[in-house]
C-alpha cells in the first residue's frame, strides 16, 4: 500500500463499508436454540439451503415442518406451493394436514432420473409458484448447485436440499450447510456453514 493511499484511508472524513452486511430475511425454524445460531434468526428466504443425512428419518422433516407451517399458511396475492422432490417416502395428505399444511398446494413429483430431478428442483425455485421446495439428492455437481441457489434467488424461494452426509468435506453455494445425525435426547446439529454467521453445534435438540 502506497503511502498517499494509506494517509487517504486515515481521514476522519472517509466512510468504509467493509463488514457491513444487510440482516437477511428469515422464517424463523420454530426452534429457539436454533434460531439463535442462525443471523436474522431463522431460515434464510431467496437462499438455498443444504441438510445433510446419515439417512432418512433422523428428524429433518420434523425440523423443517414449523417453517413450512408458517410458509403454508401465510397469505399472499396467490397461493403458493410447498413442492416436495423426489422423497424416500410419498408425503401422507391427511398427516400433512393435520402437521397444518394444506395439502391442496403441496406438490409432489418423483422424477426417475436424478437429472430430471435437478432440473425439476431448479424451474419449481425459480417459478416464484412456490415458497419453499425440498429436494432428495446425492451427487449434486457444483454447476448445479449453482443453478440451485440462483434460482432461488430470482423465485424468491427456499430450496432445502436433502443429501448423505457423506457429502459433508464438499465446497458448497448454499447459504447454510447443516449436518443432522439423531442423538439420544434430541437432534444433533453441526451448522457447518452460514452465509454471515459462524460454524456452530447444537446437541440435543428436541423436535418433538
Amino acid at each position: 500500500m502506497s503511502a498517499t493511499l494509506a494517509e487517504l484511508l486515515r481521514h476522519p472524513a472517509l466512510w468504509r463499508g467493509a463488514g457491513i452486511v444487510d440482516a437477511p430475511v428469515t422464517v424463523p425454524t420454530g426452534f429457539r436454540r436454533l434460531d439463535e445460531r442462525l443471523p436474522g434468526g431463522g431460515w434464510p428466504r431467496s437462499r438455498l439451503i443444504e441438510m445433510l443425512v446419515p439417512a432418512a428419518g433422523v428428524g429433518e422433516i420434523r425440523l423443517l415442518m414449523p417453517a413450512l407451517r408458517a410458509l403454508s399458511a401465510a397469505r399472499t396475492a396467490a397461493p403458493r406451493w410447498i413442492a416436495w422432490l423426489g422423497p424416500p417416502h410419498l408425503p401422507y395428505a391427511p398427516a400433512l394436514a393435520d402437521a397444518g399444511l394444506d395439502p391442496a398446494h403441496t406438490l409432489v413429483i418423483r422424477p426417475q432420473a436424478r437429472l430430471d430431478l435437478l432440473w425439476a428442483m431448479e424451474q419449481a425455485l425459480r417459478s416464484s409458484a412456490c415458497a419453499a421446495v425440498l429436494g432428495w439428492a446425492a451427487a449434486v455437481g457444483d454447476q448445479a448447485l449453482r443453478r440451485l441457489s440462483l434460482a432461488a434467488a430470482e423465485g424468491q424461494s427456499i430450496g432445502f436440499l436433502l443429501r448423505p452426509s457423506c457429502h459433508r468435506s464438499e465446497a458448497s453455494p448454499a447459504a447454510l450447510r447443516l449436518l443432522l445425525t439423531a442423538g439420544e435426547k434430541g437432534l444433533d446439529i453441526e451448522i457447518l456453514k452460514s452465509l454471515g454467521g459462524v460454524p456452530s453445534r447444537i446437541d440435543s435438540l428436541p423436535i418433538h
